[in-house]
């Protein structure tokens, strides 16, 4: 074989048409040995004797796409100073393209023997790991035009590859779980009807099923649990996982950018597969383990604010540089659109503290690929002032936790919420308006992947998580949910009458609030997981969508078709996606003397503080003025809209509602959420200035009044 001596960068294994370099980072490193590996199994080691700054490289002309490969590392093994290096042990490449196969967990994995953790395990573990692929980077993209969507007039979808296919009538069998199913029309054109505009795809990485799971007959079906940050996870290809997978998640993406929707990854940069001192030795740990992890004092052990076993080394410039190159091919290469970063506080942690101002921050900022990406913070981890909602830099945008505790308890009748309500509807400028940030910084849900679905949070008091094989002890216990007398399944009419209400309410809430709305899957009609708020280890019907059918008299179907029209009125109405705050005055050169928001009692009355004091007040009216939205639009003209009023009533007895005189004269109800279906257009009741409604308990109305 011939050998050449190749280039430092980039960093993995190159296909260039005729040959492949590859190149690879460690310090620890005496030797590396790059291993060629054959369908028997069988090896070729080739020396990677060129080295430039820590980076070993060769390039070797013929080797093809498809051709599977490992490291092998000679150097130092003392844990007590933090150095692990193994030769025995096939390691992955960081910037691994494609990765193929699966661990099975042979105790040769480990880098000591089970039983005996201080005693060195020499066995070989190719047999037992997975390999990484030389992957073909030519795809003929078209002229896929990514649709950049700007933040305001965003809705975002979150989905599981699987989850949402795997139960699809209208998919192949064969391609449904799988990237290919994501990208069948009968998915697309169900997201392009409800209105999505962009789909946000749990982990996609490669990830590793963790041992304990594998033991229970269970799994790590969410997929937090990366050991690849450049490789679409193989088992979602219909294809196979020799390179298939890469061509395979391109062409979705190109399918779902044709139909207008961009796609957004959630990425899980703060930790990987390796787990703690007692994980396997997969990659990181092998090649590098001090420039990679951060450890703790005692060196044989890690620092963990993840609480996953490992958190990597923020302050490392290698481990920077393999985020941002990651970050950089998603984008260029694969052609998305964002990325959601998981427990995104940790990569904060420079040193200990959480540090809005470390150098990955910096590194984004300036990036001129990354930094006009969609960047969504998951702004919490488990480690000390790990909880930052609020904090991140101005071009971030955040998971709003405290929007959705907010609208839980709103409307499950808890006390004193209110003043809360008021801030979290109209964009949570209390925790973003200071540092320059927009209404778009708070991205609201009300329910995600962890947690009760939409059905189960007003069918469950209690979590039933029995399944996951950990007696019932994980997930959250302090749900904000509210059973609605029953738990669990019920035949009783006004029991699943009043559930049908809540969920109407959660979704016209949810979307006619300032900033950007996200609508987990299958929340639309009604998804169920049988009270289990934490299904990150069930691959099978529990965490699966379900698609009933969605005829217009069923549940389902009139939650859906209730959800759409949500979508669509935010859609064409810019004053429910404002780019800027709310201030409470009149816009000067409007010539409406009217504020551009106004708050009132049931009774018709402005609101006082001594109203949004009254801790058993659960009801309240809002007038959004279409005439007086203060930002521009693209040309500079200005924006004109209708005007709303929002009548909430969270209380358990209906109320009587004035509509509130001054602000005009006639208005026409345009939702009621007490409804089973939708108001056509034009067909809700008329109510004159200083009328009253009535609205039941636990309900919502929207009236509108044409801009003049």
């Amino acid at each position: 074989m011939q050998v050449w001596p190749g280039q430092p960068y980039p960093l993995g294994a190159t296909y260039d048409g005729a040959g492949t370099n590859f190149a690879v980072f460690s310090e620890a490193a005496e030797r590396i040995e790059l291993c060629l590996l054959a369908e028997d199994g069988s090896e070729t080691s080739v020396e990677l004797r060129e080295t430039d700054a820590f980076v070993r490289h060769a390039y070797l002309p013929g080797v093809q796409p498809g051709q599977r490969y490992g490291f092998r590392v000679h150097g130092p093994h003392d844990p007590a100073r933090g150095l692990r290096c193994n030769s025995a042990k096939l390691l992955l490449d960081p910037y691994a393209k494609a990765i193929s196969g699966r661990v099975d967990w042979d105790e040769s994995v480990y880098g000591y023997h089970f039983g005996a953790p201080e005693r060195r395990n020499d066995l070989d573990s190719a047999p037992h790991t997975m390999a990484s692929v030389v992957v073909n980077p030519y795809f003929d993209w078209g002229n896929d035009r990514p649709p950049r969507t700007d933040y305001h007039r965003t809705v975002i979808y979150e989905a599981h590859v699987k989850g949402l296919t795997r139960l699809h009538p209208g998919i192949p069998e064969d391609i449904r779980g799988t990237y290919a199913g994501i990208a069948h029309p009968a998915v697309v054109e169900h997201l392009v009807k409800l209105g999505v505009t962009a789909l946000e795809l749990m982990p996609v990485h490669q990830f590793v099923d963790d041992h304990r799971l594998t033991d229970l007959g269970l799994s790590n079906y969410w997929g937090y649990n990366t050991i690849g940050f450049f490789a679409p996870h193989g088992a979602y290809s219909s294809l196979g996982d020799r390179g298939q997978q890469v061509q395979e998640f391109k062409s979705m993406v190109k399918a779902l950018h044709a139909a207008g929707i961009e796609v957004i990854l959630d990425v899980v940069y703060n930790h990987t597969a390796e787990g703690n001192h007692l994980g396997p030795t997969l990659a990181l740990r092998g090649l590098d383990n001090p420039s990679y992890y951060r450890l703790a004092e005692d060196r044989r052990y890690y620092e963990d604010t993840t609480g996953t076993g490992n958190s990597l080394l923020m302050r490392s410039p290698h481990v920077l540089q393999l985020i941002m190159d990651s970050l950089r091919y998603w984008v260029t290469e694969m052609h998305v659109d964002g990325f959601r970063f998981d427990l995104a506080a940790t990569l904060a942690r420079q040193f200990h503290e959480v540090d809005r101002l470390s150098s990955f921050f910096d590194l984004v900022q300036q990036d001129p690929v990354v930094s006009q990406a969609k960047l969504i913070a998951e702004p919490w981890d488990l480690g000390e002032g790990g909880y930052q909602v609020g904090n991140f830099p101005p071009l971030w945008t955040e998971w709003n936790g405290r929007y959705r505790d907010t609208v839980r308890d709103l409307w499950r009748g808890e006390n004193a919420t209110l003043a809360e309500f008021g801030s979290r509807l109209t964009g949570s400028s209390d925790l973003y308006q200071d540092d320059g940030r927009r209404p778009i910084a708070s991205i609201n849900f009300v329910t995600c992947h962890d947690g009760f679905t939409l059905r189960d949070l007003v069918s469950y008091n209690q979590k039933h998580n029995a399944a996951n094989a950990e007696d019932n002890r994980d997930g959250e216990s302090f749900n904000r949910s509210w059973n609605c007398g029953v738990e669990g399944d019920t035949d009783d009419p006004t029991v699943l009458g009043l559930r049908a209400r809540q969920q109407r309410n959660f979704m016209a809430t949810l979307l006619l609030s300032q900033g950007v709305p996200m609508l987990g899957h299958g929340d639309e009609f009604g998804r169920s997981q049988g009270g289990n708020n934490n299904a990150y280890c069930q691959d099978n019907e529990v965490s699966w969508v379900r698609w009933p059918l969605l005829d217009e008299e069923s549940p389902a179907g009139q939650l859906l078709e209730f959800t759409r029209h949500m979508v669509w009125l935010r859609r064409d109405h810019p004053v429910f996606r404002r780019r800027r705050f709310f201030h409470g005055r009149p816009v000067s050169g409007t010539h409406d003397e009217l504020t551009d928001i106004a708050w009132f009692t049931n009774e018709g009355q402005e609101m006082t503080a001594r109203d949004w004091r009254a801790s058993f007040a659960k009801s309240l009216t809002v007038f959004l003025n279409g005439n007086a939205i203060s930002e521009p639009d693209r040309r500079g003209g200005r924006i004109k809209d209708d005007s709303f009023l929002l009548l909430f009533n969270a209380d358990a007895q209906p109320l009587e509602f004035t509509v509130p005189v001054n602000h005009g004269q006639e208005w026409q109800v345009i939702v009621d959420t007490s409804l089973p279906w939708t108001i056509s257009p034009g067909t809700g009741a008329k109510v004159r200035a200083g009328e009253t409604v009535r609205l039941v308990d636990r309900s919502m109305m929207v009236m509108q009044r044409p801009s003049v």
